[in-house]
């Protein structure tokens, strides 16, 4: 089976898929989980993209982001090494250079993929790639919690996945005069 039969984009025609129109993202990563089962697959293929997505939020992924992002999908997608490596890098390039377009389409299609659990899950991993550096900017936390609207989680949610990570939030950390 083609990788384009595994995402459902072969040029023949065989009916509307249920998520629609596939990213270029998500199918790029999806090429270099061809071994896997389909389903699986795309949900890693959205889920390295979502954690690119936010790594890449500040314009800058750090080293720490990226070594991170690379533990993350070792652990969870039951990758190797080399293959997690392969895919945050094609992640972090698919950000810079198509993020604006999209962002908004592979969050929905990782909504359609996972289960409220492993949507709470990706949450963590979220807040854990931004506090790598021991600091989450106002800008990571505010992407993260973009993509947890487009997840449909409800604002409880969010705040219950940021609470773990609370010292690390730029914002607590801003000192007042007084």
């Amino acid at each position: 089976m083609s990788i384009l039969d595994l995402l459902g984009l072969s040029s023949e025609k065989k009916g509307n898929s249920s998520t629609g129109r596939k990213t270029d993202s998500v199918r790029e990563i999806s090429r270099q989980l061809e071994h896997m089962d389909r389903d699986r697959a795309r949900y890693l293929a959205a889920f390295a993209y979502l954690l690119g997505r936010v790594a890449y939020a500040d314009r800058d992924v750090s080293s720490e982001e990226a070594e991170m992002m690379e533990r993350v999908l070792v652990k969870i997608g039951h990758l190797t090494e080399d293959q997690a490596v392969l895919i945050i890098e094609i992640a972090r390039q698919q950000n810079r250079l198509f993020g604006h377009v999209d962002n908004f389409l592979v969050t929905r299609e990782f909504n359609e993929l996972a289960t409220k659990k492993q949507k709470m899950e990706l949450l963590s991993c979220l807040f854990a790639i931004s506090a790598s550096d021991k600091s989450i900017s106002n800008i990571e936390d505010s992407e993260i919690r973009q993509i947890s609207g487009e997840l449909l989680l409800e604002h409880r949610d969010f705040i219950a996945a940021r609470s773990q990570f609370r010292e690390h939030l730029d914002i607590l950390k801003k000192e007042y005069p007084g």
